[in-house]
């Protein structure tokens, strides 16, 4: 009897100590945002997740690309050469951007706005359609638009290249998502994880247990590997089945690479693993650049934590500490191992806040 009594009071404690996770859904940046808190009573997750919300749907009006808005007219103001006042949430985004613009020697680049354009990738809805002209696209690249060529003092924003068109797509829903969980953090929520699309940050662990993260396989379909992570971690994932459109039999994706004027060609999906999501998702678009030859040297200079990369040869590249915290699914891929990730000196010294 004293044995069942324990038995049954133990349960009762393991019950008492798992905390609920309360989950909620929103539209946003085009895509389904999933907000994760665990430990909170459903009056406190009501009112941190509407606060949430509305930061969103206020950033995702101030940054977008081509809908009529604050972008918009600074994307005219900065072909023009004379300098500007800024909207006060752009200034940090286009800071941001320079430094990891920088650190990836240019594979990162939002000033490429009118080839995204040209693309097509700045329309609601995509459709078949034939790619852009090789002439019109050579004109673009030749102009050679890029961070480097735009100056912030205090709150003004000077252009000087008349080629210069911002498109934060890249990275706009992660920079939203960091400043949602320090949010989340001053007001006491020590365990939560927010997801947009293939990018997220986690804080803390879900009721006990690491947060489980499902990296699909390139074509989006299937499960490759499943990435636990705890404490304070980023997570972006870009990959060729995101934003897309199919002519001819052939897919163009809207990773473009800003050297070429097209759509990367040697990878397929990028996993990176950073402490903010800003970085993670800037560091996933340039090593989805970079591709199998060059990835690491870039993943080094941008201070990235670990490296999943799937190549068009249907190799799966990654840094041994990757290699070890990931729980495979499927088995069938070639497996290459890079050497560790270490930091360099200046990476170091500019680790994002």
């Amino acid at each position: 009897m004293l044995l069942i009594v324990l038995i049954v009071l133990l349960a009762l404690t393991a019950c008492k100590d798992r905390s609920p996770v309360i989950v909620t859904r929103f539209t946003a940046f085009g895509t389904q945002v999933d907000v994760s808190l665990v430990g909170v009573g459903k009056a406190q997750a009501k009112q941190a997740t509407d606060r949430i919300e509305q930061d969103f749907a206020y950033l995702e009006r101030d940054w977008h690309a081509w809908n009529p808005g604050p972008m918009t007219r600074v994307n005219r103001l900065l072909a023009t050469g004379q300098p500007f006042v800024a909207p006060p949430s752009m200034l940090p985004l286009v800071r941001l951007s320079k430094t990891l613009a920088a650190r990836s020697d240019g594979l990162f680049n939002p000033a490429i706005g009118y080839l995204m354009e040209l693309w097509g990738f700045q329309d609601d809805r995509l459709g078949s359609r034939p790619p852009p002209s090789p002439d019109r696209i050579a004109r673009l690249v030749k102009a050679n638009p890029t961070m480097a060529q735009i100056d912030i003092d205090g709150l003004d924003l000077r252009g000087h290249n008349a080629a210069l068109s911002l498109d934060f797509n890249a990275i706009a829903k992660s920079h939203a998502i960091d400043l949602s969980i320090r949010q989340l953090m001053e007001t006491g929520i020590d365990n939560a994880l927010i997801q947009a699309g293939g990018h997220l940050r986690a804080i803390g662990d879900r009721a006990g247990q690491p947060w489980r993260i499902p990296i699909r396989r390139p074509n989006g379909s299937g499960v490759f590997a499943i990435l636990p992570i705890r404490g304070n971690e980023s997570v972006a994932t870009i990959a060729e089945y995101d934003r897309n459109f199919l002519f001819e039999g052939t897919l163009y994706h809207d990773v473009i690479d800003p050297r070429t004027g097209s759509p990367a060609q040697e990878t397929r999906a990028v996993t990176v693993i950073h402490d903010d999501a800003t970085t993670a998702a800037a560091a996933a678009t340039a090593l989805f650049i970079a591709g199998p030859k060059d990835w690491h040297r870039i993943a080094v200079n941008m201070g990235v934590r670990d490296v999943l990369l799937m190549d068009r040869q249907g190799r799966v590249r990654m840094n041994p500490a990757m290699a070890e915290r990931i729980e495979r699914v499927d088995d069938q891929d070639e497996i290459v191992l890079s050497a560790p990730l270490q930091m360099t000196a200046e990476s170091s010294k500019t680790q994002l806040q």
